[in-house]
């Protein structure tokens, strides 16, 4: 091998050198990043003792700081979107000792007949998990799914199951995948169907939403779930009802129109497919006729 090859291997292997150095250093960089996110996010959590009602366990929950709060925005369904830190995660409170999961504003709101049933369905099957001292969105989606089982199994009031669901879906929704977007629309759809049954047979406010919230709430899961007929319906209640609150007719109004918006699209997009293929279907009518013109003109002509 010559000097010159020999030289140009050095650079290549020197330049590869200089890459990884460099992947390193990301590498180094974004780990350094983590680091920090998770300790800033340590300083805005804390621990508090709980008692478990169906099995008298004190356990520790981790809690999210009030000072911690920070809004970024609030999508149209309520999900709240935060920065730094989402108490969202910390939402559901699990007794690792019997298995016993709810939100935590639900978890002491307990009935004798619920706890028998945790005891004799839940318990049993019960195998402690072990949590990081930091959730997130996966940790977060486990959490409801085992709050949800406990709701089904203790045969819980449908706002419970329905809200616990609705969360479940706005933790699916952070994820931004398309699986996730079908889990998304899953658990809207359960909602939907657990909010209506709330709305004629339970008392209000229901998570501290009164009547015309969670008529509005169920017009906009009907409209995100795909059924815009019923949801302009749940929304034209909201606007014409008496008494409620004028950010929340205006948040209704915004929904209609949106609706309106739409239909006008897929009108739109349906009158340009049926003039697409109007159009084609009148080329070949034209051509058919110019082709039977050519050929009575040349027959014609080939007349004896």
């Amino acid at each position: 091998m010559d000097k010159k090859n020999i030289s140009s291997l050095e650079n290549i292997v020197s330049n590869n050198t200089d890459h990884v150095k460099i992947d390193n250093e990301k590498i180094k960089t974004v780990k350094e990043e983590e680091k920090e996110k998770q300790n800033k996010q340590k300083s805005l959590i804390y621990s508090t003792k709980v008692t478990c009602p169906v099995c008298d366990n004190i356990f520790k929950a981790t809690t999210v700081k009030s000072s911690a709060y920070r809004m970024i925005n609030k999508d149209s369904d309520f999900f709240i979107r935060y920065s730094l830190i989402n108490p969202y995660f910390y939402d559901v409170w699990i007794c690792d000792s019997c298995g016993y999961s709810a939100m935590k504003s639900d978890f002491n709101t307990l009935r004798s007949i619920e706890i028998d049933q945790v005891y004799k369905l839940i318990t049993p099957k019960w195998r402690g998990r072990t949590y990081p001292e930091i959730y997130d969105v996966h940790i977060a989606i486990e959490r409801y799914k085992l709050s949800l089982l406990n709701y089904v199994i203790i045969n819980a009031k449908s706002s419970k199951k329905a809200i616990n669901c609705l969360k479940l879906a706005w933790m699916y929704r952070l994820l931004e995948t398309e699986s996730a977007k079908e889990m998304e629309l899953k658990y809207l759809k359960q909602a939907l169907e657990g909010l209506s049954d709330a709305y004629y047979g339970e008392a209000f406010p229901i998570y501290g939403m009164d009547k015309y919230n969670i008529m509005y709430l169920i017009g906009e899961l009907y409209r995100r779930t795909g059924h815009e007929e019923n949801s302009s319906i749940w929304f034209s209640n909201v606007i014409t009802t008496p008494n409620v609150k004028e950010n929340l007719k205006q948040l209704a109004r915004d929904m209609k129109d949106l609706i309106k918006v739409n239909d006008a699209a897929k009108a739109k997009s349906i009158l340009l497919d049926t003039t697409n293929s109007l159009n084609k279907s009148s080329q070949g009518n034209l051509d058919e006729v110019k082709q039977t013109k050519k050929s009575g003109f040349i027959s014609k002509l080939f007349k004896r």
